[in-house]
């Protein structure tokens, strides 16, 4: 009995031992701006069947609700609580290219809500995704700071990273939530909207 005990044990720590280092070896294989301070991180995949197999899980979509009306969202996320905002439609980025963006002041605000509303709490595990890993990363910053415990940012968002070389190079067409074939709609939840 005594030396099965002591395999279980042995057993047991090896195991956490494989988890905490396969934390830390996809932590320093990311790119700085999609690390987070928890160090809790998923693939689309994962998040996926996270989700699938604990209801009580929340999925929040933290893209703008641009993004979310012309590219879609998974139909198992909770809610769409954008972590930046368009700041007018007016202001130009001319480093990035594109509109500015600015961080949604209401976004903890939304998220306690949406906490409340499913009878969570900040200990609940919370995955949040965004278009390509960058932004999910910031949100589960900002909900750790908070006090949010188990925040799990996908590592390749919605869309997926950019392929690096041939003929699609520059377009998000590696990994993610809709290149891994989960399910996704064009089709929204208004209760699950921002805002609305």
């Amino acid at each position: 009995m005594k030396k099965c005990l002591s395999s279980i044990i042995v057993a047991t720590i090896l195991s956490l031992t494989l988890v905490t280092n396969s934390t830390a070896e996809t932590s320093s294989k990311l790119p700085t701006k999609k690390q987070t301070e928890l160090g809790l991180y998923l693939t689309a995949k994962d998040a996926y069947q996270m989700k699938s197999e604990n209801p009580d899980v929340l999925l929040v979509d933290v893209r703008s609700r641009a993004e979310i009306a012309f590219l879609g969202m998974p139909q198992i996320s909770d809610a769409n609580i954008p972590y930046m905002m368009a700041e007018d439609w007016e202001s130009w980025d001319e480093k990035k290219k594109n509109f500015k963006m600015a961080p949604n002041s209401g976004f903890l605000l939304s998220m306690e809500e949406l906490i409340n509303a499913k009878g969570a709490s900040k200990e609940t595990k919370i995955i949040v995704l965004c278009r390509s890993g960058s932004r999910s990363a910031k949100a589960a910053n900002l909900l750790a700071k908070s006090g949010y415990k188990n925040v799990f940012s996908v590592v390749d968002g919605f869309e997926g990273d950019k392929a690096k070389s041939g003929e699609l190079k520059g377009q998000r067409v590696v990994n993610g939530w809709k290149n891994s074939g989960l399910p996704w709609s064009y089709k929204l939840d208004k209760d699950k909207m921002f805002n609305l």
